[in-house]
């Protein structure tokens, strides 16, 4: 299995209403709001690279409010 966090940006006062979006998406293990640089934080969980790429750009980016992600695929 492979994993990625992502970091994730909203426009002002969208936070809450991304999370709850991210936390519906197939392969979004974890998702909690954040302080610091970025709003957002979750885990993907997918089964090889194409499928996360695939869930990021189709179904992340996507959703309203999000303005930015950061991704940062986990080594071990």
């Amino acid at each position: 299995m492979l994993g990625a966090y992502l970091l994730i940006n909203t426009a002002s006062g969208k936070d809450v209403s991304a999370l709850k979006a991210l936390k519906k998406v197939k392969g979004v293990s974890q998702a909690h709001l954040c302080t610091g640089l970025h709003d957002i934080i979750c885990y993907i969980e997918e089964k090889d690279l194409k499928t996360m790429g695939k869930i990021l750009i189709e179904k992340v980016r996507g959703i309203d409010g999000i303005t930015k992600t950061v991704t940062c695929i986990a080594v071990s």
